[in-house]
């Protein structure tokens, strides 16, 4: 009786120990595991983290047609040329010239300076030009030496201002050279002018000068043959003397 009695009180005893006791360690640490891999998996699917930063980013805006440079790609078309104007009670239009970023076919169309167009962002890389061959330039990167040849028309008219060791840029679209820009002031060399016609009293404002690249721009009266003077490569006017 007796060994039975003892018995009842280990078994009673063990019972209020284990009831007492901490849980294992595997039980312990299971939600703090269950936490660690909610971390882990990320943001849920539909929040705004967890969408690609490829799919999030800006890949374009809005812009006037007062604002359209050159360079600038509308509409996967590359502008190479604008020009601006006023046509009476129709309002300030632009009329520009593109180049289709897939075939390269050149179009001109027409737009009111207030209209929204889409920009497309592209790529710039800097060159040093090197020399022109036909109908096409030789550019070199500056920092690997490497030389690209590509079409003068991407440069358009400011071609006519391409020099030696001069700084240009390349904007390329969908990883091709889609245009290119040369220095907005650029120096350059009087080689014809009218003579400065010292007394009269009504002058003229501007004479027509040509300079050493071809060019035939409007200059003040003083400048003279063999003057150098800073011309906007933007509208080929003239700024001040070099």
């Amino acid at each position: 009786m007796q060994i039975l009695r003892r018995n009842l009180l280990e078994a009673s005893r063990r019972l209020s120990l284990l009831i007492r006791s901490p849980p294992p360690a595997t039980h312990r640490h299971a939600h703090a595991v269950a936490s660690l891999s909610a971390a882990r998996r990320g943001p849920s699917a539909g929040s705004l983290a967890a969408t690609p930063w490829a799919a999030t980013q800006r890949r374009g805006a809005k812009m006037l047609g007062s604002d359209v440079k050159l360079g600038n790609v509308i509409q996967r078309r590359g502008v190479i040329k604008y020009n601006h104007s006023h046509q009476g009670r129709g309002g300030a239009t632009i009329q520009v010239e593109l180049r289709d970023v897939d075939t390269g076919n050149k179009t001109v169309e027409r737009f009111r300076t207030d209209e929204a167009l889409e920009r497309v962002f592209v790529e710039e890389k800097s060159f040093t030009y090197l020399y022109h061959e036909g109908d096409n330039v030789a550019l070199m990167e500056p920092s690997t030496f490497e030389q690209l040849e590509v079409s003068k028309e991407l440069f358009g008219k400011a071609a006519a201002y391409l020099k030696d060791e001069m700084k240009v840029t390349l904007q390329y679209f969908d990883g091709r050279p889609l245009s290119g820009s040369v220095p907005p002031r650029v120096t350059c060399t009087v080689v014809e002018a009218q003579p400065n016609t010292k007394g009269l009293t009504a002058q003229p404002q501007y004479k027509r000068v040509v300079l050493d690249n071809g060019l035939t721009v409007l200059a003040p009266p003083f400048i003279e043959v063999g003057e150098s003077m800073v011309i906007s490569t933007v509208d080929d006017s003239y700024m001040t003397r070099a």
